[in-house]
């Protein structure tokens, strides 16, 4: 599976940042990239920075979505897989979501984030409802795929609940960077240092997309990457630049590498219940 993750900056546009996510898209898929990745909330500015009633009126429900009709004819067109963020709003309920369009533009479901943050610039509980999807996993013509939701991305259990659906490959988009409460605090190698954990506990590939850029009080920190299921880093973007990180993730090798470790075949799950008492 040849996998990319996309990284720019976007603006408060939605023609605007939709336009740029289809250049790099197609960009992408001209390099041979077959699922791609853009990062989390693409079509606007990070508005969850703020408790704004009127950022609400940014929802879409997810059928007849336009920009949910875009790139799922966008997939179908290039012949590639993309997992599209968009801010979901179902009945009175909104959510933080994504939807996996398959290579021939099937529409294979909507996962809806779970973990949801609220502190200084990551005021998401007052727009988002703790989805209730559960972790899932998507097959795709190119392999199976989990996708989850910045937040969701520093939760093991999300990692394993996916990877137990079948997943080969976790894909996480993602909009993160400064904190305006710590100006002196860098989650960046946390942020990627957590990942990479997920991908040697549960013996999967991980490919992480983060917007870049100065929006408000926060700037967003990119450093987008992909890592096998060893942990080892195959492409990974700077801080700043615009881009697309690139790689090959062999799924044969991956799944042999889980079978010899032995993680699943060892795993005591009674002995694991205090985890959800």
């Amino acid at each position: 599976m040849k996998v990319a993750a996309l990284q720019t900056a976007l603006t408060d546009n939605v023609e605007a940042n939709v336009r740029r996510i289809t250049e790099l898209v197609r960009e992408a898929a001209g390099k041979g990239a077959q699922v791609i990745l853009p990062s989390e909330l693409f079509e606007g500015a990070y508005f969850c920075q703020t408790q704004k009633e009127e950022d609400f009126a940014r929802a879409r429900a997810a059928t007849e979505h336009p920009t949910l009709v875009h790139f799922q004819e966008l997939a179908k067109k290039l012949g590639v897989v993309i997992p599209v963020s968009f801010f979901e709003q179902a009945g009175p309920e909104y959510y933080n979501s994504i939807a996996v369009f398959d290579a021939d533009g099937t529409h294979l479901g909507v996962y809806r984030k779970s973990h949801i943050p609220d502190g200084p610039g990551y005021q998401e509980k007052f727009f988002f409802k703790p989805g209730n999807t559960g972790f899932k996993a998507f097959a795709t013509r190119f392999g199976t795929i989990g996708v989850a939701i910045c937040w969701d991305q520093w939760f093991p259990e999300a990692a394993r609940a996916m990877t137990l659906a079948g997943a080969d490959v976790l894909f996480y988009p993602t909009a993160i960077g400064s904190e305006p409460e710590e100006p002196d605090f860098d989650s960046r190698d946390a942020w990627q240092r957590v990942m990479v954990g997920h991908a040697v506990a549960n013996a999967v590939g991980v490919v992480a997309a983060n917007r870049i850029g100065v929006e408000g009080g926060m700037t967003f920190y990119g450093s987008s990457f992909v890592c096998d299921a060893r942990g080892d880093k195959l492409a990974e973007l700077g801080r700043d630049a615009p881009g697309i990180a690139l790689a090959d993730l062999d799924l044969e090798k991956i799944r042999r590498v889980r079978a010899s470790m032995g993680f699943f075949r060892d795993r005591r799950p009674h002995l694991y219940r205090g985890l959800v008492e």
